[in-house]
């Protein structure tokens, strides 16, 4: 095994350990919400941004003061007019 191999293999356990731990967490918020009466979390999606293939949604920064959302690349901080977005692609229903 090359050392591409080693560290290929480690970062995909990591990975892997990190989504369980994430899980895990999500599993007991749902625990949560519904021992206190709420069955549906909202979508922290833009209206705009609904069933949108262009939609990233992931927060980039090293402290929770600094992070910024990235919304998608045409729109990074999300469509703000109120008229439909023009770059929107829908998903494919499956």
């Amino acid at each position: 095994m090359n050392a591409d191999e080693v560290f290929s293999k480690a970062n995909y356990l990591l990975r892997k350990k990190r989504y369980a731990q994430w899980h895990r967490l999500q599993s007991k918020l749902q625990i949560l919400r519904s021992q206190v009466g709420f069955t549906e979390s909202g979508s922290s999606r833009p209206k705009a941004c609904l069933g949108c293939l262009n939609y990233h949604g992931v927060s980039y920064g090293t402290s929770k003061e600094s992070r910024h959302l990235l919304v998608c690349a045409m729109h990074p901080y999300g469509w703000q007019s109120p008229s439909p977005c023009p770059d929107r692609q829908l998903t494919k229903p499956s």
